[in-house]
C-alpha cells in the first residue's frame, strides 16, 4: 500500500506534500517542464503537473501498458478502487500475465502525478481524464462509449421510464432512480446474460459489431424489428436523429469486463535476425567507419575552393545534391546523410558573403589534424545527438515544400531519443547478434505509442527515425552487419557484456549492474527500465572510450603505392596525408575500394605542374614513394607535358597570347575551335582575345595545347587551389525535445526551495491585524513589524512574512531572525538554506507561527 493510501490525500496537493524526497525527484526528473521554473510550492507544482499541456507531455511518455491503464481509469468511476481498474485490465477471468505488470504500470502513473489516491480511491488527473474518455469527437482508444447516465442525460423521463419497463424493472418516481436501476442491471453479468438470452440473433449480430468500437451506428427513422427491440431495452441508445450508441456498460459485460481488447503488459521482444562473431562485427564496423571518414573528405575536399551556392530559403538545391552523389559515388539519400553529417560536426557552414556558398569550416582543418579514430568519434558523437534528420530530405513540409539538405524543416526532437533506443536495444542482445528489424520497430511502438505520428501526417515518424537511424548506423561504422560493434557499445555507454536478448528485465539486469565506478556511464530509468542519453560530460568520456577501442581496429596510413605500365598507380590501403594530398593532384582517381586506382593523364600531370611543381620534384616524389621502379611511359608523359608546359604565356589584354613560335600562333589563329576566343594578331609573337585570362587559359586547354598563365611582370604564374573557409562557425545546436532533464544539483535545490515554500505557505499563523479578503496576506504596520522581529530574535522563533523583491514579485516565507539593526533583519531563510538579509520596508506582514 502505498502512502498516499495510509494518508487519504483529498487532492493531487496533498499526496504530493505526502510524498519524500526521493519520489519528488523522481517526479520532477521525469516530467522536467514541472520545474521550469521552480514552483513556490507544492500546490503549484500540482497545479502545474495538471496542465493540459504538461498532461499531454506525460502521457507521449508512457509505454502502452501504462497508458492503457491511464485509458481504463479514464472509463471507470471515479474514483476506482485498484480492484475495479484490475477488472477492467485483466477481465472477468482475470489474466494473471496482466495482473503480475499492473503494479508497475499504476507505480509509473503513480511516480508522473496522473494518478493520486490510495488504492481504494484511485484518480486519474482531470486533464488526463478529459484527454482520453470517450466522447462523440475524440472516441477512446479503448472503443467504449458513454454511460448510461451521460447517454440519457437528455432524455425524456416518461422515455426513460419506458425502457426500464421494457427491460423488466419496475417503474421508478424519479428519472435519477431509474438510470440507476438500468445501470445495475446492466453491470450485473447473471440479469444481463439472462436479458441477452431472449435478444434475437440479428440483434445479437448488431451487439457484436459495435462491442470492440466504435460504438456508434446509424439507424432510420423506422428501425427493423431486432434494432426496436434493443432500443425498447436501453441496450442502445439514441445519441442524435438517426445515431445511436452502444452504452458502456453494455460493451464490458460483453467483452466480459475487459477495457481492451489486447492488453499488452509486456513489450515486445527485440529478437536477433542473424548472428556474427564480435571480431566480424568489429572489423566490419570499423572498416566502415574508415570509409565515412573517407566520404566526408572527399566530400569537404570537393568543396574545398567553395561549395554549391546556398538557396534563397536555405539549403542545397536538388541539381546540387545530385552533383555531391555522383562525386561521392553514392545514392542522393545517402549523400544528403554524409552531407548533414558534417554539417552537424561543424566542418561545413554558409559563408555569409554576397553570394553565399557552403565551404569547409576552420574546424575542418582542426579536425583533418586528429588521428582518425577521435575524427570518427567527433563524427559518431555529433550524429548521436543531432536533431536534424536526413532521411526528410526531398519529403515535403505542411506547406507542401520540398525538404532540402542543409535547409530548414529537418529538425526532429525526437531523433536523437530514437537513435540511443535502438542503440540501446541492439546492446541488451548477445554480441555479435543483429536484430529484425520489425522487431526493433514494435519494441518503440510499445515504448511510445503516442510518439510516432507527430506533425508527419499518418506515417509514423517514430518508426520512420529508427529505420533511418539503423542504416545510419551501419553507414557510420557504429553497427557492422547489423550488430553493434564494441566501439558502439563503449559510444553509448553500455556495459561491455551484454544479457540475454529480448527480454525487458535483462535489460535492466543489465544497466543496473553496472556500478558508479565503471570506466563507462550507464544510466538506468527504472520507470521505464531502459538506459537513456547521457549528460554532455558523461558523452564526451563514452566518445573517448569508443575513440580507444576503434583505433587499433583502423588500418595504418601508408607511405608508398604500386606504380603500373598502364599509367595508373595502386595504393593498397589508404596513405598518408602528404602522399594522399600530392597523389590527388598528380592523378586523377579512377576506382576505390580496398585498394585506390589513380590514373595519370596530361591533364593531371599539367594540373601538378601549375601548382608549382617541376618535371624533377614529380619524378623523386615518384622514385621516392613507389614500391615498384617508375615505368617507363609515365616518365616519358611527365617529360612530354613540362617540355610544353609554359610554351604559351597568356596574360591580361582583356588577355594576350604570346610566343617566340609564330608558327605556332599562325596554327591557333587557323583553328576553327579558336573563333570563340576571338583572337587577333597585336605582333608576329602575340595574339590579343577579347576574352578574360582564365577563359583563355581554358579554351586553349581543350584545343590540345598547354598554356602557361603570365603576371603582370611577365613572370609565369604559378597556380594553387586556394582553399576557401567560412568565418569560425559553431555545429548548429540540437532543437530540444521540451526543458532538458534537471541534474542532481538542480533537483536537491528545487525540492529544497518547494518544501520552504510550502512550509510558508501551510504552516499555521497566529492572526495579526485585520485579514485581507480574497485571500489575500494580511499586513502589519511598521511598528508591529519592527517589535514581532526583536522579540523573535530574543526568543528564537521563527516566523512568517510577506516579502516583495526588488522587482515587485511577491512571496511568502518561513524566517527565523537572527539580528534586527539600520532598518534590516537578518534570517536564516528556510526557503532559500542560508542567511539573507532583509529590509524591512519591504516586508508587507509579519505573523507568529502557531504554536501547533
Amino acid at each position: 500500500m502505498s502512502p498516499e493510501a495510509h494518508s487519504a490525500p483529498r487532492s493531487l496537493a496533498e499526496a504530493l506534500r505526502a510524498r519524500d524526497d526521493a519520489s519528488l525527484a523522481a517526479l520532477l526528473r521525469s516530467r522536467p517542464d514541472l520545474i521550469t521554473p521552480v514552483p513556490t510550492d507544492l500546490t503549484q507544482l500540482a497545479t502545474r503537473a495538471g496542465t493540459r499541456a504538461s498532461v499531454l507531455r506525460a502521457l507521449e511518455r508512457l509505454d502502452r501498458f501504462a497508458l492503457q491503464t491511464a485509458e481504463a481509469l479514464a472509463v471507470a468511476p471515479d474514483p476506482a478502487s485498484y480492484d475495479t481498474l484490475l477488472g477492467l485490465m485483466a477481465g472477468d477471468a482475470g489474466d494473471e500475465t496482466v495482473a503480475g505488470a499492473l503494479p508497475r504500470a499504476v507505480a509509473c502513473l503513480r511516480e508522473q502525478a496522473l494518478v493520486w489516491g490510495g488504492d481504494d480511491r484511485l484518480r486519474l488527473v482531470r486533464t488526463a481524464r478529459e484527454l482520453l474518455a470517450p466522447s462523440p469527437q475524440h472516441p477512446s482508444p479503448t472503443g467504449l462509449g458513454p454511460t448510461v447516465q451521460e447517454a440519457t442525460s437528455g432524455m425524456s423521463p416518461g422515455r426513460i421510464q419506458e425502457i426500464v419497463t421494457a427491460a423488466g424493472l419496475p417503474s421508478t418516481h424519479d428519472s435519477v432512480s431509474a438510470v440507476t436501476a438500468l445501470t445495475a442491471l446492466f453491470t450485473h453479468r447473471k440479469k444481463m446474460a439472462k436479458l441477452l438470452a431472449g435478444a434475437p440473433e440479428a440483434a445479437l449480430e448488431v451487439l457484436t459489431r459495435l462491442v470492440w468500437g466504435p460504438p456508434y451506428g446509424q439507424v432510420t427513422a423506422d428501425p427493423a424489428a431486432h434494432l426496436r427491440w434493443l432500443l425498447d431495452r436501453g441496450l442502445l441508445l439514441p445519441t442524435t436523429p438517426g445515431t445511436v450508441v452502444l452504452p458502456r456498460e453494455v460493451a464490458l459485460h460483453l467483452r466480459e469486463g475487459r477495457a481492451h481488447r489486447t492488453p499488452e503488459p509486456l513489450p515486445p521482444a527485440v529478437t536477433p535476425a542473424a548472428a556474427h562473431s564480435s571480431q566480424v562485427v568489429d572489423a566490419t564496423a570499423a572498416g566502415q567507419a574508415y570509409t565515412a571518414l573517407a566520404t566526408v573528405e572527399e566530400l569537404l575536399k570537393d568543396w574545398d575552393e567553395g561549395g554549391p551556392a546556398v538557396l534563397r530559403a536555405g539549403g542545397l538545391s536538388v541539381r546540387d545534391l545530385k552533383r555531391t552523389a555522383v562525386a561521392l559515388d553514392v545514392s542522393e539519400p545517402v549523400a544528403a546523410f554524409w552531407v548533414e553529417l558534417a554539417y552537424a560536426a561543424g566542418l561545413i557552414a554558409s559563408d555569409g558573403e554576397a553570394d553565399e556558398r557552403y565551404a569547409a569550416t576552420p574546424a575542418y582543418d582542426e579536425w583533418l589534424e586528429q588521428p582518425p579514430a577521435e575524427r570518427w568519434a567527433r563524427l559518431a558523437q555529433a550524429w548521436l545527438a543531432a536533431t536534424r534528420t536526413p532521411g526528410l530530405v526531398g519529403g515535403r513540409d505542411a506547406k507542401d515544400r520540398t525538404l532540402s539538405a542543409l535547409g530548414p524543416g529537418l529538425d526532429r526532437s525526437a531523433a536523437p531519443e530514437v537513435r540511443h533506443r535502438v542503440l540501446s536495444l541492439l546492446a541488451a542482445l548477445p554480441q555479435g547478434a543483429a536484430p529484425d528489424a520489425e522487431s526493433v520497430l514494435a519494441r518503440l511502438r510499445w515504448e511510445r505509442p503516442l510518439r510516432g505520428a507527430q506533425r508527419d501526417g499518418d506515417d509514423d515518424l517514430r518508426s520512420r527515425l529508427a529505420r533511418w537511424a539503423l542504416s545510419e548506423a551501419e553507414l557510420l561504422g557504429v553497427t557492422g552487419r547489423g550488430a553493434l560493434s564494441a566501439h558502439g557499445r563503449a559510444l553509448l555507454g553500455a556495459p561491455a557484456a551484454a544479457p540475454a536478448a529480448g527480454s525487458g528485465s535483462a535489460e535492466a539486469g543489465s544497466a543496473e549492474s553496472a556500478g558508479p565506478g565503471d570506466k563507462l556511464p550507464v544510466h538506468h530509468h527504472r520507470a521505464a527500465d531502459r538506459l537513456v542519453p547521457l549528460a554532455a560530460a558523461e558523452q564526451a568520456v563514452a566518445t573517448a572510450a569508443a575513440a580507444r577501442l576503434l583505433a587499433p581496429l583502423l588500418p595504418e596510413p601508408l607511405d608508398h603505392v604500386l606504380l603500373q605500365a598502364d599509367l595508373t598507380a595502386v595504393a593498397p590501403g589508404p596513405l598518408r596525408r602528404p602522399l594522399a594530398d600530392m597523389l590527388g593532384v598528380l592523378a586523377d582517381v579512377e576506382s576505390k575500394g580496398g585498394a585506390t586506382v589513380y590514373r595519370f593523364t596530361p591533364a593531371s600531370v599539367r594540373r601538378a605542374l601549375d601548382a608549382g611543381r617541376t618535371a624533377a620534384d614529380l619524378h623523386a616524389f615518384l622514385a621516392e614513394h613507389s614500391r615498384t621502379p617508375v615505368p617507363q611511359p609515365l616518365a616519358y608523359l611527365i617529360d612530354d607535358v613540362a617540355r610544353r608546359h609554359g610554351h604559351l604565356r597568356v596574360g591580361a589584354a582583356s588577355a594576350y597570347v604570346r610566343c617566340d613560335d609564330d608558327t605556332l600562333l599562325n596554327e591557333i589563329l587557323a583553328d576553327r575551335r579558336a573563333a570563340a576566343l576571338r583572337l587577333r594578331r597585336l605582333a608576329p609573337t602575340v595574339l590579343a582575345a577579347q576574352t578574360d585570362p582564365a577563359t583563355l587559359l581554358e579554351g586553349l586547354r581543350a584545343m590540345g595545347y598547354a598554356p602557361a598563365a603570365e603576371s603582370a611582370e611577365g613572370d609565369v604564374l604559378i597556380t594553387r587551389a586556394h582553399a576557401h573557409r567560412t568565418p569560425p562557425r559553431t555545429a548548429p545546436e540540437p532543437v530540444p525535445d521540451g526543458p532538458p532533464p534537471p541534474d542532481a544539483t538542480l533537483l536537491s535545490a528545487a525540492i529544497r526551495a518547494i518544501r520552504a515554500g510550502d512550509l510558508a505557505a501551510t504552516t499555521p499563523r497566529k492572526p495579526v491585524g485585520e485579514p485581507l479578503a480574497g485571500g489575500e496576506l494580511p499586513r502589519t504596520s511598521s511598528a508591529e513589524t519592527l517589535a514581532t522581529m526583536q522579540a523573535a530574535v530574543l526568543t528564537g522563533d521563527s516566523v512568517w512574512i510577506g516579502y516583495v523583491n526588488a522587482d515587485g514579485a511577491a512571496s511568502q516565507r518561513v524566517i527565523a531572525p537572527v539580528r534586527v539593526e539600520g532598518g534590516f533583519v537578518t534570517a536564516y531563510d528556510h526557503t532559500a538554506d542560508e542567511v539573507r538579509t532583509f529590509p524591512l520596508h519591504r516586508i508587507t506582514g509579519v505573523a507568529e507561527l502557531a504554536d501547533d
